[in-house]
This record gives structure tokens, sequence and C-alpha cells, in this order.
């Protein structure tokens, strides 16, 4: 077998020296800011989701409009901002990152929708849990696919 680099060539890096593309200090570096967005809008998505909870208790038994509420905004936040951060202003990397995973995903909550499910469940309200059921993964569908819709429609009549 022989060597086919051109004399004088560096050696290649070895797969997990520091620095080389897949290290971990590399995806370290990478990852940071990120990891940074990600986390300051999961705080402020977190802090704006309790808010609501504490304005709008859901009620005990009832209907849980509050989550429910958060949650389809949520996901119509999430379809334009998708559509947004990829077609508008792609040169932004940490947008998406930033609006999406952190804000809206510190936002939105589908521990407590599912929580919510199981309470009404156990407290004998089975046919309000399959209504809330229904209803968020329709609406929050729907939601998704006409903001997504209409961010594709600015996008292109500005193009």
């Amino acid at each position: 077998m022989t060597d086919e680099r051109p004399l004088g060539a560096a050696e290649p890096a070895e797969p997990h020296s520091p620095g080389s593309p897949g290290s971990r200090a590399s995806r370290r570096s990478e990852t940071g800011p990120v990891l940074a967005v990600v986390t300051l809008g999961g705080v402020l998505g977190a802090a704006g989701r309790y808010e609501a909870g504490a304005w709008w208790p859901d009620p005990a038994g009832g209907f849980p409009w509050t989550t429910f509420g958060v949650n389809v905004l949520g996901s119509g936040l999430l379809g334009l901002v998708a559509v947004l951060a990829a077609h508008r202003w792609p040169e932004r990397p940490l947008l998406r990152p930033l609006l999406g995973t952190g804000l809206i995903g510190g936002f939105t909550t589908f521990s407590t929708f599912a929580i919510g499910i199981q309470r009404l469940i156990t407290g004998g309200h089975a046919v309000t849990a399959a209504a809330y059921l229904l209803a968020t993964l329709a609406t929050c569908t729907a939601a998704t696919w006409v903001a997504a819709r209409t961010a594709r429609a600015l996008v292109w009549r500005r193009e």
C-alpha cells in the first residue's frame, strides 16, 4: 500500500485530536453559541409559560384552556419562525435555535399537556380529556400549517 499524498503534505489529523473537525473541542466550540441562545430562549419561554399559568390557571376538572392556548400560540409561532429563519434570514444561524428551540420550546409544554390529560382521566373527566387531546392535536397542527403558509406567502411576495 502506498501513500498517495503529495510530497510535503501534512499528515491527516487524528479523528479525535484537539481541533480536528470531529473532536470534542471542535464540537464544543461550534455548539457553545447555540447552547447559549437555546438556554436564553428557554429561560424566557419558560418564564412566559409560568406567567400565563399564573394569570389564567386551568380549572380543576375543566378544559385546560391556558395550556391549550399556550400550545396553539406556540405552534403557530413555530411555523412562522421556521419559515422565516430558513428563507428570510438564513444568514442568522442562531435565530432558529434562539426562537424555535429555546423561546417557543420553553413556552410550549407537552408535559403539562400530558399530565392534564392524565389528571382529567383519573378525575373522571374522560370526555374532557379526549376533547382536549383531539382539539390540541388538530388545532396545533392547523396553527403551524396556517402560520407556515402565511410566512411562505410573505417571503415569496418580497422576493
